[in-house]
């Protein structure tokens, strides 16, 4: 299998964005899709103001900035993504909606492109028995905020051939990425434990034990937390995190994986998190993490 050239991207929320970001720094050719014009649009400001932010760093020359930021394409046609050699789903967390996007996909792509899934919930091998090609179908979970965080949890569906996991892996490799193998099983290494521990958190607030300023300021100073809990629930979004709960309270019946109350109560007031501007904490911009 020839190595990966051209990269797609499918959904460009968080995670698809970050992937996005990921992909152009590493000099891959990226078709990043999405049916919404706005996030096609955000995309290309959020990705430009954040190598930009590289420049201003000195991590990046402005010679390196335009060429980088050559290497992105957005298309709302998913017949843009046909001479991708990988396409990475980031799409939310529904099993169905993904067997419909790897079908439509798979009719489109050329047959050695790899499919992947960067879900953190559903199993790799469910998601691949909906694409058509469940042999060159891998998933790859990006830690986030994929732009500043080098992890990415590899796991194998049942029927990923040796050599397609191998391309993968090597693909991930040459993104400038951290990749660990995990089995296909719920939440795989990291949701495993940080959906309970998320949900832990939320209790602590609507048990009225902590604020969530203090909550965040206490895993930091303690634990040597990079970001708390409460921050990265907003930079994760309340509708995300309910998406998480029930996929990975569905597989496993695990009481931690419930989701809260305060979650759906904060969905209906529109306090999202950093997407609509405010949840646990107000926002004043949207600008993306990092450069």
């Amino acid at each position: 299998m020839q190595a990966v050239q051209k990269v797609g991207v499918v959904g460009l929320g968080t995670m698809g964005t970050g992937i996005s970001i990921v992909s152009m720094r590493a000099g891959f050719e990226t078709v990043a899709f999405d049916l919404d014009a706005k996030r096609l649009l955000a995309l290309q400001q959020q990705s430009e103001a954040f190598f930009k932010r590289s420049v201003a760093k000195g991590k990046m020359t402005q010679d390196q900035l335009a060429s980088t930021l050559g290497h992105l394409h957005v298309c709302s046609d998913l017949a843009e993504l046909a001479n991708c050699d990988i396409v990475i789903e980031a799409v939310f967390e529904d099993l169905s909606a993904k067997h419909a996007l790897f079908s439509q996909l798979n009719t489109i792509c050329k047959p050695s492109t790899l499919f992947a899934s960067n879900t953190s919930t559903i199993s790799i091998t469910e998601i691949a028995g909906g694409s058509g090609r469940d042999d060159r179908f891998v998933g790859m979970h990006f830690c986030l905020p994929a732009q500043l965080m080098k992890l990415v949890e590899m796991s194998p569906g049942i029927c990923t051939s040796a050599e397609s996991f191998e391309s993968a892996w090597n693909f991930c490799l040459a993104l400038g990425q951290n990749p660990v193998k995990t089995q296909d099983t719920p939440g795989f290494i990291l949701n495993y434990f940080l959906i309970p521990f998320n949900n832990n958190a939320i209790r602590m607030v609507e048990a009225g034990i902590a604020e969530p300023e203090d909550i965040d300021i206490a895993m930091k100073t303690a634990l040597g937390y990079a970001m708390g809990p409460m921050t990265l629930l907003d930079l994760v979004g309340m509708d995300t995190q309910l998406l998480l709960c029930q996929a990975m309270h569905g597989l496993t019946h695990e009481p931690d994986a419930a989701c809260p109350p305060l979650v759906r109560r904060m969905i209906a007031a529109g306090r999202l998190g950093k997407k609509s501007g405010r949840g646990f904490f107000t926002y004043g911009d949207s600008k993306i993490f990092g450069a």
